[in-house]
């Protein structure tokens, strides 16, 4: 095995891989630009972790991709090598052979190390995905007996996981998904929710903001204050010291508990929660109305 039968084998799969990669993300823009539009959209909601399981897809396609380009090329340069393909590098200095392998020995790594970073990534999403589904589908059963649940709402400030609309008032619910542990806990202490053993504890600070915005909506849309009252979801994770002030800790289980949160003075009247409800079809469907 010489410079040159490698260099030339390498030459073509690395041609060719990238032509295949070329034409793959292609077909994948074209196959979008085709398939943009949903039909029945304006009847069409946003499901529990519809963000989540769209950016899954997203990396999933990226994966497949990748892996399959170095399918073809270790294909590819068997082939070549087995065929001679020394002979198209005939007469070229050793010099440009060696740049040739060290392109490839680079393409490689990054290629793993992309390869690494998609994997990672997947796993992250898919625990946010399961973990929205799983308080999703809790929220919907919930749902049909105190209001209506929303998902992925937008607010100035950032996205709220769920949001239950109902006549004892308003509650945002929003995930941690961080792998649980036997035996772990949860528990809230002032501003983060605290995970043991061994996590790192999760600031509440940004779920403060975004509520406080989704509440200024509201005040602006009824004319007076609504409060929104926060719920944290941690799946799979015992709770400790569920409900404070400020909010209810759950799990997927316990979900339930936030029935019986309640405070006469948060309850709708039926004209604002149907003011609330027209505002958040409006937001939370699959493709948004154009203003």
């Amino acid at each position: 095995m010489d410079i040159d039968s490698i260099s030339g084998a390498a030459a073509v799969a690395l041609t060719s891989t990238l032509a295949f990669v070329l034409i793959v993300k292609s077909w994948q823009l074209i196959s979008r630009a085709v398939a943009s539009s949903q039909n029945f959209s304006d009847s069409m909601m946003r499901e529990a972790a519809q963000r989540f399981r769209g950016d899954f897809e997203r990396l999933s396609r990226s994966q497949s991709i990748y892996l399959g380009a170095v399918l073809v090329f270790i294909m590819l340069f068997m082939a070549a090598y087995t065929l001679d393909a020394d002979r198209l590098f005939l007469g070229y200095p050793v010099w440009q052979l060696n740049l040739l392998l060290v392109t490839l020995v680079v393409a490689a790594l990054l290629t793993a190390y992309r390869l690494f970073k998609i994997a990672l990534n997947r796993h992250q999403v898919k625990l946010l995905r399961d973990a929205n589904i799983a308080v999703g589908h809790q929220l919907q059963q919930m749902a049909a007996g105190l209001g209506r649940a929303y998902h992925d709402v937008e607010t100035s400030a950032g996205i709220i996981d769920h949001l239950l609309i109902s006549k004892y008032g308003v509650y945002a619910i929003n995930v941690f998904a961080l792998p649980p542990k036997r035996n772990g806990v949860a528990r809230l202490e002032d501003r983060q929710v605290c995970f043991c053993p061994g996590r790192k504890p999760q600031s509440i600070v940004a779920i403060n903001a975004r509520i406080a915005s989704l509440e200024r909506e509201f005040r602006r849309r009824l004319d007076h204050r609504v409060r929104v009252r926060s719920v944290i979801a941690a799946p799979g994770w015992d709770i400790q010291s569920p409900a404070g002030q400020a909010h209810l800790l759950v799990n997927e289980k316990t979900l339930p508990m936030l029935g019986g949160w309640k405070d006469p003075a948060d309850y709708l009247l039926a004209e604002d929660a149907a003011a609330l409800h027209a505002m958040l079809t409006a937001r939370c469907k699959l493709i948004p109305e154009r203003k």
